[in-house]
């Protein structure tokens, strides 16, 4: 009896200490998609300014979008569900580029010439930043998405705050639902 109760108490203690341990903001999950979160404009997270040099050997910052939405995609060209989205990506900035939208590409690999071959190979014209050792991702903010899991999508408003994420590979369907409302008229 006793062990149930200590391991009762146990289970409520973790849980309490978990759910005071989440820095993210409440969001909600997309009815219908539960790996896509949006969060709501007076609860979104700032977003660190990452930056480093693109695959081609350019520097680039997160900073260098503001005032446009930015869809950040981390990527590796070992990833197969990277590469079936990575068509869809490609969609998305033809699509929505011309109305104030930047896809940037995070790619994780640890050699730049695997990272260019996939950027080649799939005909992305948006830039990857290279972040062979995920320092990039290191600096987001806790609990917003798992860095671990590859791939996964994070949308910045044209404020340069979080309004949305997505864990697993994205549609461009899916990306227009999120995008469409925060891209100008």
């Amino acid at each position: 009896m006793t062990t149930r109760r200590t391991g009762a108490a146990a289970v409520a203690v973790c849980a309490v200490l978990a759910g005071c341990s989440s820095p993210a903001p409440a969001s909600t999950a997309t009815p219908g998609d539960p790996l896509t979160r949006t969060f709501a404009e007076g609860r979104r997270p700032a977003v660190a300014d990452l930056a480093g040099t693109s695959l081609d050997g350019h520097a680039i910052r997160l900073s260098g979008y503001r005032g446009k939405v930015v869809v950040i995609n981390a990527w590796a060209s070992w990833c197969g569900p990277c590469r079936a989205e990575a068509p869809e990506l490609r969609l998305v900035q033809e699509t929505w580029g011309g109305r104030g939208l930047q896809v940037l590409g995070l790619d994780n690999d640890g050699n730049r010439s695997a990272g260019l071959a996939f950027q080649k190979d799939h005909h992305l014209a948006y830039p990857s930043l290279h972040d062979p050792a995920a320092k990039q991702a290191l600096r987001l903010p806790r609990g917003l998405v798992n860095t671990q899991a590859l791939p996964y999508t994070i949308v910045i408003d044209r404020a340069g705050k979080v309004a949305a994420t997505r864990m697993g590979a994205v549609t461009r369907n899916q990306l227009a639902k999120i995008v469409e409302p925060l891209l100008p008229t």
